[in-house]
C-alpha cells in the first residue's frame, strides 16, 4: 500500500506564495509520475499540474501556468508545488497523486491519492 501525505497549506493572501510538498511512502515505486489536482466548494476535481519521474516532463492547466511550479526530489520520494501569485480563485482543497507510469498526463491514470490540504486565499 502506498501512503501520500500532502502539507503545507494554510490560509494567505491574495499575491502571496506558499508551496505544498507531498511526501510517499510504503510501498516502494519504480518509477512514478506525480500530479496535483484541486478541488474547490461545489467543483470537480480538476488537474493542476503534473511531473514525470525523470522531472524532465512537466505539465500545468492554463489557470496556473506562469504562477505556479511541480518539482520532485526522488531521493526524498517527495514532490512539491510552488504557488506564485495567489488569486482568491485558487482556493481549494489540494491532492496528490501518483502513477505507476513514469510519464502520466493530466488524464492519469492515477493510482493513489493524498488526502488533501486546504489552500484558502483571501482577496
Amino acid at each position: 500500500q502506498v501512503q501520500l501525505v500532502e502539507s503545507g497549506g494554510g490560509l494567505v493572501q491574495a499575491g502571496d506564495s506558499l508551496r505544498l510538498s507531498c511526501s510517499a511512502s510504503g510501498r516502494t515505486f519504480s518509477r512514478p509520475g506525480l500530479g496535483w489536482f484541486r478541488q474547490a466548494p461545489g467543483k470537480e476535481r480538476e488537474f493542476v499540474a503534473v511531473i514525470s519521474w525523470s522531472g524532465g516532463s512537466r505539465y500545468y492547466s492554463d489557470s496556473v501556468k506562469g504562477r505556479f511550479t511541480i518539482s520532485r526530489d526522488n531521493d526524498k520520494n517527495t514532490v512539491y508545488l510552488q504557488m506564485n501569485s495567489l488569486k482568491p480563485e485558487d482556493t481549494a482543497v489540494y491532492y496528490c497523486a501518483a502513477s505507476d507510469r513514469p510519464v502520466v498526463g493530466p488524464q492519469g491514470p492515477y493510482d493513489y491519492w493524498g488526502q488533501g490540504t486546504q489552500v484558502t486565499v483571501s482577496s
